[in-house]
């Protein structure tokens, strides 16, 4: 990979890079305080067996370990809303092409840009982490960053989910009732897998996009 100059050598075994309209360059050149907060926190990524055990999908103590290293660095969770104010700008008489510069209406499209929420922000970087819901999620994930970018409120987003490999734990550790973990993370939930083909389509629309996936060695014994 021709970007590794701008990942910690720490994480390049912990985890998977994939990067969409030069995310990574941008976070390196133009805020490297977020990318350093964002890089603590995944070298200080750590999952044991009996969090893979736990039910709760995102719920699970897995989001509390971003949560505890990135609120206290001043990330947030950031919900916004938007009302559309369209003005219609009547032809000058006789001057084609020339317009008033009052309007003769205003309309108010109310909840134009509404429900979108992002795990963290913190200046213009935002950051979401999926590790076990249904994988529409990445559509609403990448519908709210291509909107805050629009918006002109973040200029990156950083998506963290599950690498294909951990599969691999899932089919030979067993749950609480016997069953091989896999029955739990399926297919059709949040894993890169799931995320790519959505990059690929540029569901993120012009919003730069770095994904990161979570692999074995950061899973306490592997």
């Amino acid at each position: 990979m021709e970007y590794t100059q701008y990942i910690r050598s720490s994480l390049l075994k912990k985890f998977e890079f994939h990067n969409y309209g030069h995310a990574l360059e941008i976070l390196s050149a133009a805020f490297p305080n977020e990318w350093s907060d964002v890089q603590d926190c995944l070298d200080q990524l750590y999952i044991s067996i009996d969090d893979l055990r736990a039910a709760g999908g995102n719920e699970t103590a897995i989001p509390k370990k971003f949560d505890d290293v990135l609120y206290p660095k001043g990330w947030s969770e950031i919900r916004i809303t938007g009302d559309l104010l369209v003005k219609l700008y009547p032809r000058r008489a006789n001057q084609r092409g020339r317009f008033s510069d009052v309007p003769f209406d205003e309309r108010t499209i109310e909840g134009y840009i509404d429900g979108h929420n992002i795990d963290f922000i913190k200046g213009k970087v935002a950051f979401d982490l999926e590790w076990n819901s249904k994988d529409q999620t990445f559509d609403r994930d990448l519908l709210a960053m291509r909107t805050y970018f629009d918006c002109g409120l973040i200029e990156v987003g950083i998506i963290v989910t599950r690498s294909k490999e951990l599969n691999d734990i899932f089919k030979e550790t067993l749950d609480s009732n016997g069953k091989p973990l896999i029955s739990k993370y399926g297919a059709s939930t949040t894993w890169m897998g799931k995320l790519e083909y959505r990059l690929k389509s540029r569901r993120n629309g012009g919003c730069p996009i770095l994904a990161i996936g979570i692999k074995k060695p950061c899973v306490e014994g592997y």
